[in-house]
C-alpha cells in the first residue's frame, strides 16, 4: 500500500487506543509540548471536543478518502456532531477561498492557515497511544483528557476500576430504567447527558417546574421519590446536603417506600460517611442494592459530561451503571466499601475550598499593597499553579461575575463536614478551619447562592 504523507492542516481520522476513529485536524503542538521520541506521529486536535493528542502515523487516515467508511461503522450523536463540525469547517474554508480570490496579499502571496488553538495540554506519556489490551506500564496510565483507564490494586479502599467516556459518544445505553432525583446545578447536566446518550430516564424535583425542560427532551415525570424508585431499576439522587439526602429517602413518599428486592439506589450527593452508612443500611434492609457516587466537578463540567465519579458500595451496581457513568463523566473510580467515596470527596472539596480562599486572599493582598491584580493573575498563570480553574475563577472575580458554577454555601458545607471528619479521626485540619471561617463570613454577606469565588467578597467588606 502506498504511503500517505500527512502535514499540518490536513483533516484526518485519528484512532486512539481501543476507541473508534474520530475526525480531527493535524495542528502545530504547543511550543513546550515536545514530540515523543522514536515515534512517527502527528499532533491532532479532534473536532467536537477539547481533546488533542499525539497520534501515531499508522493510526491516521485522510479524512475525505475514508469518510464514507467511517460514517458507516460509527454512530452516535456526538460523532455526528463532530462530522457536522468538520463539514462546517470545510464550507467556511471554501467560502474564504472564494472571497479571497483576487483580494489577497497584493503580491499574490497566500497567507498560511493558523493552527487551531490548543486550550489545554495533554500528558506526553506515550502510554496514551498504547493499546489498552496491553498490560499498563504503571498503575495509573493517562490516555487523554477524556479517555482514561486507571487500575490500581492496593487493598479494599484502593481504586479498583475506572470507566471512560468514549469521545465518539457511541455509548450503548443500559436497558434498565433510570430514575433521577434532584435537578440542581449538577443534576441538570447529568440528566441531560443521560438523555442524549439514549437512556430512559424518569425525573423528579422538589420544584416541579424544573422537570419541564427534561420532559420536553424525552424524560418521564415521577410524582414522588417513592414512585420514581418503584418505577425504575436504578435511581440516582443528587441533592444539597445530608439532611436533604436523608429526607429524600426516609421522608413522606420517600425512596425507601419504593424500594423492592433488586432495586438499585445511588447517592450522588456530597455528604458525610455517616449519612452514607445510614442510607446504605436502610436500602439494603429492604432488599435493595446501594452505591454512593459523588462527583467532582462543576456545573460546566456536568453540562459537558466531564465529571469525575467516585463510587463505593455494591460493585455490581457500579458495573450495571457503566453506561450512565460514561454518559455523565470522563472517568469513574470504584473505591471499595460504602463511605469511602464520601471521605475522598470531602477531602477533595476541602482542598479546593481552601485553595479558592487562598487565591482570593492573594488577589486582595495584591490590591491592598498597590499591585495590579491582573498582573498577579498573569504571573500566576505562567507558573506551576497555572490551571483552567485558577484562570476562570480569577477572571470572574476581576469581572465581578459570581454566577454560580458551584455554590459557595455548598463548599462551606463540605469544609464543615471535612473538619468534622478530621476531628473524628483525631487529625488536625487548621487550614480548612481557617478557610471555613472566611466562607462563613461570605455567607453572612449574602454570598451563599453565588459561586465559590465570591469568597473574595469576604476580604473586601
Amino acid at each position: 500500500m502506498a504511503t500517505v504523507h500527512l502535514r499540518i492542516g490536513d483533516l484526518v481520522w485519528g484512532k486512539l487506543g481501543r476507541y473508534p476513529p474520530w475526525p480531527g485536524k493535524i495542528v502545530s503542538p504547543p511550543k513546550d509540548l515536545k514530540k515523543p521520541r522514536g515515534k512517527k506521529c502527528h499532533f491532532v486536535k479532534f473536532f467536537g471536543t477539547e481533546d488533542h493528542a499525539w497520534i501515531k502515523v499508522e493510526q491516521l487516515k485522510p479524512y475525505h478518502a475514508h469518510k464514507e467508511e467511517m460514517i458507516k461503522i460509527n454512530k452516535g450523536k456526538r460523532f455526528q456532531q463532530a462530522v457536522d463540525a468538520v463539514e462546517d469547517f470545510l464550507k467556511k474554508a471554501k467560502g474564504k477561498e472564494q472571497n479571497s480570490d483576487g483580494k489577497g496579499d497584493p503580491k499574490g502571496k497566500k497567507t498560511p492557515n493558523k493552527p487551531l488553538k490548543i486550550l489545554e495540554e495533554d500528558d506526553e506519556d506515550l502510554s496514551a497511544l498504547k493499546d489498552p489490551s496491553e498490560k499498563p506500564a504503571s498503575s495509573m496510565e493517562p490516555i487523554s483528557k477524556r479517555l482514561k483507564i486507571i487500575e490500581e490494586d492496593t487493598g479494599s479502599t484502593s481504586i479498583q476500576a475506572a470507566d471512560s467516556t468514549a469521545i465518539n459518544g457511541s455509548i450503548t445505553p443500559t436497558d434498565k430504567r433510570i430514575g433521577f432525583l434532584g435537578l440542581g446545578l449538577m443534576g441538570s447536566g447529568i440528566v441531560s447527558n443521560l438523555l442524549k446518550m439514549g437512556h430512559v430516564v424518569t425525573v423528579w424535583n422538589r420544584t416541579a417546574e424544573k422537570c419541564d425542560l427534561f420532559i420536553q427532551e424525552g424524560a418521564r415525570l415521577g410524582r414522588t421519590p417513592a414512585e420514581v424508585a418503584s418505577m425504575c431499576d436504578i435511581t440516582f439522587s443528587c441533592v444539597s446536603d445530608p439532611k436533604a439526602a436523608r429526607d429524600l429517602v426516609l421522608g413522606p413518599s420517600g425512596v425507601l417506600q419504593g424500594i423492592r428486592p433488586g432495586k438499585c439506589y445511588i447517592e450522588m450527593s456530597t455528604v458525610d460517611p455517616e449519612t452514607i452508612t445510614e442510607l446504605s443500611q436502610v436500602i439494603t434492609s429492604r432488599g435493595g442494592r446501594f452505591l454512593e457516587a459523588p462527583v467532582a466537578g462543576s456545573q460546566q463540567l456536568s453540562n459537558d459530561g466531564m465529571l469525575v465519579i467516585l463510587a463505593a458500595g455494591d460493585r455490581t451496581v457500579y458495573e450495571d451503571c457503566s453506561s450512565c457513568f460514561q454518559a455523565m463523566g470522563k472517568t469513574s473510580f470504584f473505591l471499595g466499601e460504602a463511605g469511602n467515596a464520601a471521605r475522598m470527596m470531602l477531602i477533595l472539596n476541602m482542598v479546593q475550598g481552601s485553595f479558592m480562599a487562598t487565591i482570593a486572599e492573594g488577589l486582595t493582598l495584591a490590591q491592598a499593597t498597590g499591585q495590579s491584580q491582573q498582573t498577579f493573575l498573569d504571573i500566576l498563570c505562567q507558573g506551576q499553579m497555572a490551571s483552567t480553574f485558577v484562570d476562570q475563577k480569577c477572571q470572574n472575580i476581576l469581572q465581578g461575575n459570581f454566577k454560580p458554577d458551584y455554590y459557595l454555601k455548598h463548599i462551606q458545607k463540605d469544609l464543615r463536614l471535612a473538619i468534622s471528619m478530621g476531628d473524628m479521626a483525631n487529625h488536625p485540619t487548621p487550614m480548612a478551619a481557617a478557610a471555613n471561617e472566611v466562607y462563613k463570613r461570605a455567607k453572612a454577606l449574602d454570598q451563599s447562592d453565588n459561586d465559590i469565588s465570591a469568597v473574595y467578597r469576604a476580604y473586601i467588606h
